[in-house]
């Protein structure tokens, strides 16, 4: 287990891949309402 080991986080850091040990960051998402009323502002 380490860093030849792809399963495990370290492996999958060393890879530059992702999966169930290593998860992608979640980019918070604009609603539609909020762009709408974003554009009626300007």
């Amino acid at each position: 287990m380490g860093r030849g080991d792809i399963k495990s986080r370290r492996g999958k850091i060393a890879n530059k891949s992702y999966g169930v040990r290593r998860l992608r960051k979640i980019k918070k998402r604009v609603r539609i309402e909020e762009k709408i009323a974003a554009g009626k502002k300007k």
